[in-house]
C-alpha cells in the first residue's frame, strides 16, 4: 500500500527499536512510519518529491528488539509466509538483512552452532493465545529443513523426526501434543541432536507441570483439553463404539460455552492424530486404548451422587449416573462394583481391624475427579515416554538445539497452584533473560573499555530466593538422628533440637538427600526457607491446613519485601513478581501439591483386564508403599526447573517473544495498552531501554573501514591505522555520541542508518557524474547545429515584432492622455454633488435635535405637577384606609383570641370526662381484683384448714398403728415366752419319754401363723404410713406455691391500688383545675357577649375601671412590686448552683412561699419570671444557656409538683404531651386578666413565714397552678431545643458516617498506620465528640440525670433512624466493607455508652436495634446457607420482611464476591411480602422518627430525689437586703 507522508517529520529509517535520528532519505531506505492504529509501521521509499515521500508499505507481524524476536499472533493463516520458498530466503541471511521472521532466528542458531561447534537454545515465551505454539512448530519446521536427509537404510531417525516434528501434514509429535492436549496446558522443551556435519541425529521431549485440574474443571469461554473435543468429532462408528455423543452432554465439557474454535475442524485433526501416532509408531491395539481411556474419563464425568440410605453414604444419583458407571467400568474393563466401591467408600486399615468408610455425595464427588485426574496424567506420562523411545536420542552428538516453548506469567481473578509454579518457571526464565542481555550487553561494553555508564534493571533474585530457597533454623543439632528413607533422594530427619538458651523440642526435617551431609554440623545458620520449601514442610504432616500454611508464611516472611500480606484475607499471599503483584489464594496449595493415588483407585485399575490400563497403574512393593508415602510436585518440578536452567546456561539462547494483540483473538484488532503489558512481562520494554541508551550497532575496525571508506577516501592512502581511520570517518561524517572500542565501532541507535545514507548518496553522485558528462556531450552537438537554424529565425522575428512595439507605444501614450481628462471631469463634478447633500443633510438634524429638546422640557414640567397632585392624594387615602383597617383587626383579633381560649377549655372539660371514664373502669378491675383477693383468700383458708384435718387424720391414724405395733410386738413377746416355756417342758418330757402332745405342736403353728399375719399387716401398715407421708409432702408443695401465687397477686392487688390512688389524685385535680377553666370560661363567655353589644363605650369603660384598679393595686403593693423587681434583676443574672442545686430555683421557690403567691388570685410574678426566663433561652443555638435554664425550670417544676395541689387533692400531675406546643398556647393568657367573680379554691391551713426543710401542701389558685403548666412547657421546650441541637449538630456527620470514605479506606488499607485509622473514623469520633460535648455540659449545669438519659435516648433513636434508612435507600451502602466499616463505628458508640454509664445513658445502646442487626446481617459469612427462619428471629428479630427483602437485595460483596441470601430465600420473602400487601398492611420499610416529649412530670419526680433547700445562700444582690431576710439560713 502506497501511502504520501512529509518525511522531514514521521520518518525514521529503519532500524533495532531504539532511539531514532533524523536523518536524509533516499529511494530504497527501509523507514518506519506512524500510523493511527496499529502506532508504526515499516516500509520502503519509492519516490521523493521535495518535502514528501511515497512509502510502499508491508503487512509484517515480526518486528526485532536488538536480537529478540517479537511475534505477533495474526489469528489467521498466512500460508505464503512459512512455505518452502520463504525458507530457502532467508536460508544464510545474515540477521536483519531480511525482514523479521523466526526463520531468521532458527537460521542464526543453526549458523552459531555451526560455526562456533556450541549448543544454542530459542526460547519462545508468552501468554496464552499468543502463538507460541505455531512459532514452535515453524521453529522445528525450519531446523528440519536445514538438517536435510540421511540417506541410510530403513527407516532412520532424522527421517523420524522429520515427520514426527517437522512435518508440514501435522504429521508431527508436537502436533500430537497439541491435537490431545493443548501445549498451552503444559511446558515442554524439545532437544533436536545435531551430528558433526549438522545433520539432525536424534531428538527429545521434556515436560512440565501438566495442569490436571483442567479435566475436572474449565473456566468460560476456554476450552478443556482438545482430546477431548477431537473424540467426539470422530467417525460414526468410533463414536458409537465408545458410546460419546455432543459435547455439551458431557459435565467436564459443558462448564464452558466454547466447543468449537474459528477455523479449526476437530475431525480434521482426529484423523491427523491417527495419521501422527501411526508415523510415531503407537500400535493400533495402543491407540485404541488410548481413545478408550480418554472416552472413559468423559463417562466418569457424568456419574452424579445422591444420599444413600446410610448416614453420609452415596450412590448413583438415577439410571443416567448408573448408565455412565456401567459405561467408564466396560472401558476402563473393571468390575462396576468394585468402581462403584472405590468412588463411594475408602478403606482404613488400623492395627486391629479394617474398617471400610463410606463417602457423603460430596466426598464421591470428590473422588470421582481425583480418579479422572490421577488417569489422565498417567496417560499423559505414558505418552510422553513412549514418544521419547520411538524418537530416539544420539549418545554421540556433539551439540543440540533446544526449542523451549513454556507457558507465560498469568494473573487472573483466582491463581492457585498451578499460576504459582507458572510464574516461578517465568521468573527463572526472566533471570536467565536478564544475565543473557543485561548483563552480556554491559560485559561487552566493559570489555572494549568504552565510556559506559551502568544501568540499572530489575533483579529478581530475591523472588527466586522467596520461593526456592532451602534453609533451616538456628538450631545445634546433636550427634544422633534417624534417618529414614524418603521418595526421590530426601532424607527425614527426627531429633531433639535445643537451641542456646530454650528448653529440647522435638522437630522434623525434610531435605534433598544432596543437602543432607551438611545437615549434621555444629551450628546451621542460614534464612528462612523458601515457599516450596514451607510448603514440603506442610503437606508432610497430616493435620496442616491452608490455613496453618498461610500463617506460617506470614510469620516467615513478614518483612520480606516481595511478599505482601492482604488485609481483608486469612489465607490469601501476595508476591510481586517482575511483571506485578499476583494474589494466590491458598485454599488447595497442600492438596495440589501432594502427588499421590488413592489406594482404592490403584488396586481398582491394576486388576484391570486391560493391559494397557493395568500398565498405567502397575503395583507398588510394600515396602516402597510404606516407606514413600509423600510426594511433593513442587519438589519435583524445581528439580525439572533447575535441570532446565542447567541446560540452557550451557547453550547460547535466542529469545522470541510472542505477542497476542487482542483478548477477542480475532484479526485486525491492536489493543495497545494490552501489548504493552505483556512487551514490559517479557523484559522487552527493559531491553529496549538498554538499546537506546547503549550501542546497538556495532562493527569491527575492518568491516567498518571496508563498507564507509568511500565517504573519506583520504584516510585509506598508504599505511593506515584502522582504529584511526575509523575515526577520521566518524569525524567527517559529523557524527556524536559514537565509542571507539578495542576492536569495534559502536554507534548510537540511526547512526548506522544515516552512514548508510551517506554512503549510498555517495555511490549516486558518482554514477550522476558519469552520467551527465555523456549526456552533456551528445546534447552540446544538438545545441550546435539547432544554434545556427536559429540565428537566422531570430532575425526575422525581431524585426517583425520591433514594429508591432512601435505601434503599440504610440497608441498607448494617446489613449492615457484622453483617459487623464475624463477623469479629472468625473471627479470634479461628483465632488460638488456630494458637498451640497450634505449641508442639507446637517440642517435639517439640527433642527430634529432642537425640536425634541424643546418637547421633552415641556413634557418633564408637566410630569412632575401631576406627579405632586397624585402622590398627596395617595397618601391621604393610606391614612384613611389604614386608621380603618387598624379598628377593625384589633377587634377580630381579640374576639379570635377570646374563641381560642374557649376553644381550649372546652377540650380540657372533654379531657377530663375521659379521665373520669378510665377512673370508673379502674375502679372496677380493682372491685373484681379486690374479690378474686378475697376468693384466693377463702380457697387458702379451705386448703390450710382441709391440710389441717388430713394432717391430725393422718397422725391419728399413724397413733393407732403405732398402738397396734407395739401390741403386736408385745404379743409377739408373749408367744415367744410361753414357746420357749413350752419348748423347755416338751425337752423336759421327752427326756422322761413322755409323749407329746398334738394340740401343742397345732398350738405353736397357729401363733407362727398369725405371728407372719401381723408382720404382713405391720408391713403393710408401714408402706399405707409412707404413702401418707409422700401425700402430705405433696400438698405441702401444692401449698407453697398456691401461698406464691397469693403473694404474687396480693402484690399485683397493691399496685393496682397505688395505681388507681395516684388516678383518683390526678383526677381529683383535674376536676379541680376544671372547675376554675370552667369558670374562668363562663366569665370569658359573658364579657364576649358584652362587648359584642357594647363595642365601644363598654371598652372604654372597661379600660378606665382597669386604669383604676391598676393605679389602686400598685399604691398598695408598692413595696412588694419594689421586692419583685429585684428578685427578677437578681434572677436574671446566673447564679450557679451550690451543692449540685440551682441557686436561681430554690431562691424564687422560697419567695413565692414567703410572699404567699401561690394563694392569691391575682399576681404579676408568675409572668414576670416567665417572661425572664424566655428572654434568656432566646438564643437557641447557646447549649450551656439552655442547660442552666433546663436545671432551674425542672428543680422550680418538681419544686411546686410536691407543694401545690388544688381543691384538695393531694398533688397534681400532667398527662405526656406528644408535642412542646400544647401548652404554650395558654401563655397568651396573662394572670393579671382573671375576672373577679371566680371562685377558684379554698385554703386549708396557714402557712408561718419560716420554710422549713420539709415541703408542705399548699392549695393553689389559679395563677399558681398556669404558672406549673407554663414551667412545664418551658422544660419541655428547653428540653427539645438541646435534643434538637444535638441532632442538628449530628446529621451532616451521618450522612458521612454511612459510606466509608474512599481515600481514607484505601490509606489506612494500604498504609495500616495509626492516623490512616484515625482519618477513617473522623465523622464517628466527632459524633462521639458531639455526646461528650453535650453530657458535660448538662452535668456541668446539673441537669437531672433522667432528663440527659431521655435526650440520648431519643437521639440514639434518630441516628438508628437516620442510618438505617440510608442504608436501606442507597445500594452502595450494602457493601460488605462498608458494613465493616459502620459496625466498627458502632463499636466506637458502644465504648462511648460504658464510659459514659448507665446513670446518664440508660437504654440508650437499644434503640440502635434495627441498624445494628441490619450490619450484622451484611458482615456475616455463609449468607446463601442461611434459611428465612434464622434470619428473621435469630439474626434480625426487629427487622420487617419488607426489609431484609431490600437488604437482601441489595446487598453487594465487593471483598469476596460472596453471595446473599439462596435464591429460595428470597422467593419465599416475596410470598410473604404479598400475604402482607393483602392483609392491608403498610409496606412501607423506611423508619420514622419520634420528636414528642418521651416523660410526664410524675416521671421526672419519681426519678428525682428529695430536694433540701434550707441551706442555700442568697446571692450578694440580696443578700443583705432586710427584704429577704427570710432567705438566710437558720443559723445565721
Amino acid at each position: 500500500m502506497l501511502r504520501k507522508v512529509s518525511y522531514s517529520r514521521e520518518l525514521f529509517p529503519e532500524l533495532l527499536l531504539g532511539q531514532a535520528t533524523q536523518v536524509n532519505i533516499l529511494v530504497g531506505s527501509h523507514v518506519w512510519i506512524e500510523d493511527q492504529e496499529v502506532a508504526w509501521i515499516d516500509g520502503e521509499v519509492v519516490k521523493i518529491n521535495g518535502d514528501e515521500a511515497e512509502i510502499q508499505t508491508t503487512n509484517g507481524k515480526k518486528t526485532y528488539t536488538g536480537n529478540i524476536l517479537i511475534a505477533v499472533n495474526p489469528f489467521q493463516r498466512l500460508p505464503h509466509l512459512y512455505d518452502a520458498q520463504m525458507m530457502a530466503h532467508y536460508k544464510g541471511a545474515p540477521l536483519g538483512e531480511l525482514s523479521p521472521h523466526v526463520f531468521a532466528i532458527a537460521d542464526v542458531a543453526y549458523r552459531a552452532m555451526i560455526n562456533e561447534g556450541k549448543s544454542n537454545s530459542i526460547l519462545v515465551s508468552g501468554e496464552s493465545g499468543a502463538g507460541k505454539t505455531e512459532t514452535t512448530k515453524m521453529l522445528m519446521q525450519y531446523l528440519a529443513y536445514l538438517g536435510g536427509r540421511a540417506a541410510t537404510e530403513g527407516r532412520t531417525v532424522e527421517q523420524q523426526v522429520l515427520e514426527k516434528v517437522a512435518s508440514n501434514r501435522q504429521k508431527s509429535v508436537y502436533d500430537i501434543f497439541d491435537s490431545l492436549w493443548g501445549t498451552s496446558r503444559f511446558g515442554k522443551f524439545v532437544e533436536i541432536q545435531f551430528d558433526k556435519r549438522g545433520r539432525i541425529s536424534g531428538a527429545a521431549i521434556r515436560t512440565y507441570l501438566l495442569e490436571r485440574s483442567r479435566v475436572c474443571q474449565v473456566s468460560d469461554p476456554e476450552r478443556n483439553y482438545h482430546c477431548f473435543y477431537l473424540l467426539c468429532a470422530a467417525p460414526q462408528e468410533e463414536i458409537d463404539k465408545y458410546k460419546l455423543g455432543n459435547p455439551r452432554s458431557f459435565h467436564y465439557l459443558n462448564q464452558t460455552n466454547c466447543y468449537e474454535l474459528v477455523g479449526v475442524s476437530d475431525a480434521q485433526d482426529y484423523l491427523a492424530t491417527r495419521r501422527a501416532m501411526d508415523i510415531v509408531g503407537i500400535s493400533k491395539q495402543e491407540q485404541d486404548a488410548i481413545f478408550r481411556v480418554v472416552a472413559a474419563i468423559l463417562h466418569l464425568g457424568n456419574i452424579e451422587f445422591a444420599k444413600g440410605k446410610e448416614v453420609d453414604s452415596s450412590v448413583p444419583k438415577d439410571d443416567k449416573s448408573k448408565f455412565h458407571l456401567q459405561t467408564t467400568a466396560e472401558l476402563l474393563m473393571c468390575d462396576p462394583n468394585a468402581l462403584e466401591d472405590a468412588l463411594c467408600k475408602r478403606v482404613m486399615i488400623t492395627p486391629e481391624e479394617v474398617i471400610k468408610r463410606s463417602l457423603d455425595p460430596v466426598g464421591a464427588t470428590v473422588s470421582r475427579d481425583g480418579l479422572a485426574k490421577t488417569i489422565y496424567s498417567r496417560l499423559f506420562d505414558w505418552l510422553v515416554d513412549k514418544i521419547n523411545n520411538s524418537i530416539g536420542q544420539d549418545p554421540n552428538s556433539t551439540c543440540l538445539i533446544g526449542v523451549l516453548d513454556i507457558y507465560g506469567f498469568e494473573s487472573f481473578k483466582s491463581n492457585s497452584f498451578e499460576q504459582f509454579c507458572i510464574n516461578y518457571t517465568n521468573e527463572k526464565l526472566q533471570q536467565h533473560f536478564n544475565q543473557h542481555v543485561f548483563k552480556m550487553e554491559q560485559e561487552e561494553y566493559t570489555r572494549e573499555e568504552i565510556d559506559w555508564s551502568y544501568i540499572e534493571f530489575v533483579d529478581n533474585q530475591d523472588v527466586l530466593d522467596l520461593i526456592e530457597k532451602y534453609a533451616f533454623h538456628n538450631y545445634k543439632l546433636p550427634a544422633l538422628a534417624t534417618r529414614l528413607c524418603l521418595p526421590r533422594g530426601a532424607i527425614l530427619l527426627h531429633c531433639v533440637v535445643k537451641g542456646d538458651n530454650s528448653p529440647s523440642r522435638k522437630h522434623l526435617w525434610c531435605i534433598p538427600g544432596s543437602l543432607a551431609g551438611g545437615i549434621f554440623q555444629s551450628t546451621v545458620s542460614q534464612k528462612p526457607g523458601g515457599i516450596v520449601a514451607l510448603l514440603d514442610e506442610a503437606c508432610m504432616f497430616p493435620k496442616s491446613t491452608h490455613e496453618t500454611f498461610s500463617n506460617k508464611l506470614y510469620q516467615t516472611f513478614s518483612k520480606h519485601k516481595r511478599f505482601i500480606k492482604p488485609k481483608l484475607s486469612r489465607t490469601d499471599f501476595t508476591i510481586a513478581h517482575y511483571a506485578g503483584e499476583v494474589l494466590y489464594q491458598s485454599d488447595q496449595f497442600l492438596d495440589k501439591n501432594k502427588d499421590y493415588v488413592v489406594p482404592e483407585h490403584q488396586d481398582l485399575l491394576s486388576a484391570s483386564k486391560c493391559s494397557f490400563v493395568a500398565g498405567l497403574f502397575p503395583s507398588i512393593p510394600e515396602e516402597t508403599t510404606k516407606s514413600s508415602k509423600f510426594s511433593s510436585i513442587g519438589s519435583r518440578f524445581k528439580l525439572q526447573l533447575q535441570q532446565l536452567m542447567e541446560t540452557l546456561n550451557s547453550t547460547e539462547p535466542h529469545y522470541i517473544r510472542c505477542v497476542k494483540p487482542n483478548n477477542v483473538l480475532k484479526p485486525a484488532i491492536f489493543e495497545n495498552v494490552n501489548v504493552m503489558q505483556q512487551l514490559r512481562c517479557g523484559g522487552v520494554l527493559e531491553a529496549i531501554r538498554i538499546s537506546c541508551a547503549g550501542y546497538p550497532t556495532r562493527r569491527t575496525f575492518f568491516e567498518f573501514i571496508n563498507r564507509f571508506k568511500i565517504l573519506a577516501p583520504e584516510t585509506v592512502q598508504g599505511n593506515f591505522d584502522e582504529k584511526a581511520a575509523c575515526k577520521k570517518v566518524l569525524e567527517k561524517m559529523g557524527l556524536q555520541g559514537y565509542q571507539i572500542g578495542k576492536t569495534k565501532v559502536f554507534l548510537r541507535a540511526g547512526q548506522m542508518a544515516e552512514l548508510d545514507s551517506r554512503r549510498a548518496e555517495k555511490l549516486s553522485n558518482a554514477a550522476k557524474t558519469i552520467q551527465r558528462k555523456i549526456r552533456t556531450h551528445i546534447a552540446r552537438r544538438k545545441f550546435i547545429a539547432l544554434c545556427e537554424a536559429a540565428i537566422v529565425m531570430q532575425t526575422l522575428c525581431r524585426r517583425s515584432l520591433a514594429c508591432k512595439l512601435y505601434e503599440n507605444l504610440r497608441r498607448e501614450a494617446a489613449a492615457i492622455k484622453v483617459q487623464k481628462n475624463q477623469r479629472r471631469h468625473h471627479s470634479r463634478k461628483s465632488y460638488k454633488r456630494l458637498q451640497n447633500s450634505a449641508t442639507i443633510l446637517q440642517a435639517g438634524s439640527r433642527a430634529t435635535a432642537a425640536r425634541k429638546e424643546f418637547r421633552y422640557r415641556r413634557q418633564t414640567k408637566a410630569a412632575i405637577i401631576i406627579q405632586a397632585y397624585w402622590r398627596c392624594h395617595k397618601a391621604y387615602s393610606y391614612c384613611k384606609k389604614l386608621k380603618k383597617a387598624a379598628l377593625v383587626s384589633q377587634c377580630r383579633w381579640r374576639g379570635q383570641l377570646a374563641r381560642k381560649e374557649l376553644r381550649k377549655l372546652k377540650m380540657a372539660a372533654r379531657e377530663t370526662g375521659a379521665l373520669k371514664e378510665a377512673k370508673d373502669k379502674l375502679e372496677k378491675k380493682v372491685e373484681e381484683l379486690t374479690w378474686r383477693l378475697q376468693f384466693e383468700k377463702r380457697l387458702r383458708t379451705d386448703l390450710e384448714e382441709s391440710k389441717e384435718q388430713e394432717i391430725s387424720k393422718l397422725q391419728q391414724s399413724l397413733q393407732e398403728m403405732q398402738i397396734k405395733i407395739d401390741e403386736t410386738n408385745a404379743l409377739v413377746v408373749k408367744e415367744r415366752e410361753a414357746s420357749r416355756k413350752a419348748t423347755e417342758e416338751a425337752a423336759a418330757t421327752a427326756v422322761k419319754e413322755t409323749p407329746v402332745p398334738f394340740e401343742d405342736t397345732e398350738k405353736i403353728e397357729r401363733l407362727t401363723a398369725e405371728v407372719d399375719g401381723l408382720k404382713a399387716l405391720l408391713q403393710s401398715e408401714r408402706e399405707r404410713a409412707e404413702e401418707w407421708e409422700r401425700k402430705c409432702l405433696e400438698a405441702e408443695k401444692s401449698s407453697e406455691e398456691k401461698h406464691k401465687k397469693l403473694e404474687e397477686t396480693e402484690r399485683r392487688v397493691h399496685q393496682l391500688q397505688d395505681s388507681l390512688n395516684r388516678l383518683e389524685d390526678r383526677v381529683s385535680n383535674l376536676e379541680s383545675e376544671n372547675k376554675v377553666l370552667r369558670q374562668q370560661a363562663l366569665s370569658i363567655a359573658q364579657t364576649n357577649k358584652i362587648l359584642a353589644l357594647r363595642s365601644r363605650s363598654i371598652m372604654q369603660r372597661t379600660e378606665s375601671s382597669r386604669n383604676a384598679e391598676g393605679r389602686a393595686q400598685k399604691a398598695l403593693n408598692e413595696k412588694q412590686q419594689e421586692n419583685q423587681d429585684l428578685l427578677i434583676r437578681c434572677v436574671a443574672q446566673q447564679l450557679g448552683f451550690a451543692k449540685g442545686r440551682p441557686i436561681s430555683a430554690c431562691i424564687i421557690y422560697k419567695c413565692l412561699r414567703q410572699w404567699r403567691s401561690f394563694e392569691v388570685e391575682r399576681t404579676s410574678i408568675f409572668d414576670r419570671i416567665v417572661q425572664t426566663i424566655g428572654q434568656a433561652i432566646e438564643p437557641q443555638d447557646n447549649n450551656d444557656i439552655l442547660a442552666y435554664w433546663l436545671s432551674n425550670t425542672s428543680y422550680l417544676l418538681l419544686l411546686l409538683q410536691r407543694t401545690l395541689k388544688a381543691s384538695g387533692a393531694a398533688g397534681t400531675t400532667q398527662r405526656r404531651r406528644s408535642t412542646s406546643a400544647t401548652l404554650f398556647g395558654m401563655m397568651t393568657q396573662s394572670f393579671r386578666g382573671i375576672p373577679r367573680g371566680v371562685d377558684i379554691s379554698s385554703v386549708d391551713g396557714e402557712i408561718t413565714g419560716a420554710i422549713d426543710s420539709t415541703l408542705t401542701h399548699i392549695e393553689a389558685k389559679y395563677p399558681a397552678l398556669l404558672f406549673k403548666q407554663q414551667l412545664t412547657a418551658y422544660v419541655e421546650k428547653i428540653y427539645g431545643m438541646i435534643r434538637d441541637n444535638l441532632k442538628k449538630e449530628i446529621s451532616p456527620l451521618l450522612g458521612l458516617c454511612i459510606q466509608a470514605p474512599r481515600t481514607a479506606k484505601v490509606s489506612a488499607l494500604t498504609q495500616g498506620n495509626a492516623a490512616a485509622q484515625q482519618s477513617l473514623f473522623a465523622h464517628w469520633r466527632g459524633i462521639v465528640q458531639s455526646f461528650s460535648t453535650y453530657m458535660q455540659v448538662m452535668k456541668g449545669n446539673y441537669v437531672p440525670s433522667f432528663l440527659i438519659r431521655k435526650v440520648h435516648t431519643q437521639v440514639f433513636s434518630f441516628v438508628n433512624v437516620q442510618l438505617f434508612n440510608s442504608l436501606l435507600l442507597r445500594r452502595e451502602c450494602c457493601s460488605f466493607s462498608n458494613a465493616e466499616y459502620v459496625k466498627a463505628g458502632l463499636a466506637e458508640l458502644e465504648n462511648w455508652c460504658y464510659d459514659a454509664t448507665e446513670e446518664y445513658v440508660g437504654p440508650a445502646w437499644d434503640e440502635l436495634k434495627h441498624i445494628r442487626q441490619a450490619i450484622g446481617f451484611l458482615v456475616i459469612h455463609q449468607k446463601p446457607q442461611k434459611t428465612l427462619d434464622e434470619v428473621s428471629h435469630d439474626l434480625c428479630p426487629v427487622l420487617s420482611i419488607q426489609q431484609l427483602y431490600r437488604i437482601s437485595t441489595m446487598y453487594w460483596d465487593d471483598n469476596y464476591g460472596t453471595h446473599s441470601l439462596s435464591p429460595d430465600v428470597i422467593a419465599n420473602m416475596k410470598v410473604l411480602m404479598t400475604e402482607d400487601s393483602n392483609n392491608a398492611v403498610s409496606s412501607s420499610f423506611l423508619l420514622d422518627d419520634d420528636s414528642s416529649i418521651p416523660f410526664t412530670v410524675d416521671d421526672l419526680a419519681k426519678s428525682t430525689e428529695q430536694i433540701s433547700i434550707s441551706d442555700i445562700e442568697p446571692p450578694p444582690l440580696i443578700h443583705d437586703h432586710a427584704s429577704f431576710s427570710f432567705l438566710l439560713p437558720i443559723s445565721e
